[in-house]
């Protein structure tokens, strides 16, 4: 954290797990089951010697945003977890689970000063 940091601009953000899971028979063309990204802050990591198809990233990256953040219990964000694969003929799922969480400081994360005005 940056010195002009001060605790009124912490947030926390949850850590992500994408998984590739099966949902039922047949060939995976989307990578191999298990295959995973993880989502820490806004650094995307993969496992070294792995890969994961693009179009599968398309398909979850709209999503992660929302995911990372504190939903209300009754909000299907909070509650829905697996995105389909995008490819209609793959038998699988990309699992998104919140796997921990991390704070961050506004200061540190935009040249965006805060207000303190809410919108």
């Amino acid at each position: 954290m940056s010195d002009e940091t001060t605790a009124d601009d912490a947030f926390d953000l949850f850590d992500l797990r994408v998984e590739i899971v099966r949902s039922g028979p047949g060939q995976i063309y989307c990578g191999e089951e298990g295959d995973y990204f993880e989502l820490r802050g806004e650094m995307l990591h993969l496992p070294e010697g792995q890969g994961f198809s693009i179009y599968s990233l398309s398909a979850v990256m709209p999503l992660l945003a929302a995911k990372q953040r504190r939903t209300h219990p009754n909000d299907w964000m909070s509650t829905d977890a697996e995105c389909a694969c995008p490819d209609p003929n793959c038998p699988t799922r990309l699992r998104i689970t919140r796997i921990g969480s991390r704070r961050f400081s506004h200061a540190d994360t935009t040249a965006v000063p805060l207000t303190g005005e809410e919108e």
